[in-house]
């Protein structure tokens, strides 16, 4: 795990040489369980036949499904178009993020790293795969891939702002604070960095800057200013205590 955070934090050009030669070698050990440790089987290859007209008429499918929450119909619709359409990045992606809703982790990640194989260059994918991590807890490995995906896309609040939560968590609060910056330059109307950043530097002791940042993000959406509302952050990648965070500052009167 300390290779991956030690990774993280190298110099940009360094780092971009490092993620590249980690990603290519170390993706099936990434992929896999935490607990069993175990490579993916490989099975022999089978050329399908390609039928993109019908994977597209199931991946739609599956999109419909997704938002009616049916996740295995879903799941089953986009296993469907990736099996007639199985170089399709977008349909590799669209049945990963369905898995990763579905809290199908494992079965997320693996999705995901079959579009990696396919193009290691793909920002999507490791902004993809990033969250998949960050939620699931291995934070190293979601700091190496959001740190890729900020490379290959140098204004990628995705990345930054993602970062920035998983920095937070590692206690490297001086990062999660500039990461979350980087992300509000990026989107100066989305709430979610400014109250990443305000969590950070509550963490770090500066209760005075975070107020200041808070007030910020309840201008941006008032909402954040219930307690109540603030458990809809874990579906923006906030982890619990993070959240707990969040209604310890609203409820001492920090957001009013």
């Amino acid at each position: 795990m300390l290779t991956y955070l030690k990774l993280a934090m190298a110099k940009p050009i360094k780092l971009a040489l490092l993620l590249m030669s980690v990603l290519l070698m170390e993706i099936p050990t990434i992929a896999a369980d935490n607990t069993t440790k175990a490579t993916p089987k490989v099975t022999p290859k089978v050329t399908p036949k390609v039928d993109q007209r019908a994977a597209d008429q199931y991946r739609q499918q599956g999109l419909s499904y997704r938002q009616q929450q049916r996740f295995d119909e879903a799941i089953a619709a986009l296993e469907k178009s990736v099996s007639l359409d199985p170089n399709n990045l977008d349909g590799r992606i669209i049945l990963g993020w369905t898995q990763h809703l579905a809290k199908q982790p494992e079965a997320a990640a693996l999705s995901l790293w079959e579009a990696a194989y396919r193009s290691p260059t793909a920002t999507p994918v490791f902004n993809a795969i990033g969250i998949v991590y960050l939620v699931r807890g291995d934070l190293p490995q979601s700091v190496l891939l959001h740190s890729w995906a900020a490379m290959l896309k140098p204004d990628n609040e995705i990345a930054y702002y993602n970062l920035s939560l998983a920095y937070q968590r590692l206690q490297q609060y001086d990062l999660a604070i500039a990461y979350a910056s980087q992300a509000m330059q990026l989107e100066p109307n989305n709430p979610h960095p400014f109250i990443a950043k305000a969590i950070a530097q509550w963490s770090s002791g500066d209760r005075s800057s975070a107020k200041q940042t808070w007030q910020q993000a309840i201008s941006i959406d008032g909402r954040y200013n219930n307690a109540e509302f603030l458990n809809f952050l874990n579906e923006a990648g906030f982890s619990t205590d993070q959240i707990q965070i969040a209604k310890q500052m609203v409820l001492s009167g920090n957001g009013l």
